[in-house]
């Protein structure tokens, strides 16, 4: 029970963090420093919880096919072919977007877990990006020239692919990365939101096989077997993630409508400072 109530925190803080640009790492790793789910053998624990993170983002991504089914949908019956021809150019250009991330953080994966993941690259991340969203709503003077995400072209979708590499240094945000690099080469605020999230959908789904497959491999290692608890506290989390995931991105949407990013940002600051100060406090102690 308690690893099912831990789990659905967990799905929650997911659901919220993984649309706002303001980086779910960092505060998932906040959340582990606090709590965190424990079975009969640590080692199952460490794995499980590597797989768990990812996993539970499968809720997450679920809520945008949900939400955006309609549009997403190339074979909806009620699409004429020329609707149906610009759903199909639009998952083309998600798939280019993807592309250059991909390819990295399949390289780097095990170097970024070893040598970046850690507080102090996420406080950084945090306090960063927060910096640059600021400066960018600050001096976001020209009108945007692309208002729609059907409107992006396959180059502007590669340069915002190539910002979402930066999403592989913890802390960065996925979706922040996306939204202000997309902004920064003249997409709309909630065009840019709209296409971060349908970036999302085959970058979680790799990052999800890509865990799943090691946590596959560590099964094979020995005899080693899922308690029934363990797939109860995935399901509850993914399910958690979902309910609120579709919470989150509607709210987003609207905001970026009527409002700037700069209060994510000065959020982002904040939450830097306070990671940074935390562990420097509890190393001191």
């Amino acid at each position: 029970m308690i690893n099912c109530f831990i789990s659905v925190l967990f799905g929650i803080v997911e659901g919220i963090t993984e649309w706002l640009p303001v980086s779910s790492t960092g505060h998932m790793i906040l959340l582990e420093e606090f709590l965190s789910m424990k079975f009969a053998d640590p080692a199952f624990s460490e794995e499980f919880y590597n797989l768990f993170e990812v996993v539970v983002q499968l809720g997450a991504i679920l809520a945008v096919i949900v939400l955006f089914f309609k549009k997403l949908n190339p074979l909806a019956l009620s699409k004429t072919p020329a609707e149906k021809k610009e759903t199909w150019n639009l998952w083309f250009k998600v798939v280019v977007a993807v592309i250059p991330s991909a390819v990295v953080g399949i390289v780097a994966d095990d170097f970024i877990d070893k040598y970046i993941g850690n507080y102090i690259t996420v406080a950084l991340a945090l306090v960063a990006y927060g910096v640059a969203f600021i400066l960018v709503e600050k001096n976001r003077k020209a009108l945007p020239t692309v208002v729609n995400t059907n409107a992006i072209s396959y180059k502007t979708a590669l340069f915002i692919g190539a910002f979402q590499m930066l999403s592989l240094i913890p802390g960065t945000s996925r979706s922040g990365s996306t939204i202000l690099g997309a902004m920064l080469i003249g997409v709309a605020r909630p065009a840019a939101a709209e296409f971060s999230f349908f970036m999302a959908i085959p970058t979680m789904l790799g990052a999800s096989l890509i865990r799943g497959l090691k946590f596959v491999d560590y099964l094979g290692e020995g005899s080693v077997s899922v308690p029934l608890e363990a797939w109860i506290a995935l399901l509850v989390g993914a399910v958690a993630a979902f309910v609120v995931s579709l919470i989150a991105i509607k709210f987003l949407m609207d905001f970026v409508r009527k409002h700037s990013f700069a209060p994510f940002g000065v959020y982002r600051i904040v939450l830097g400072v306070l990671v940074l100060l935390y562990f420097l406090i509890r190393s001191l102690i």
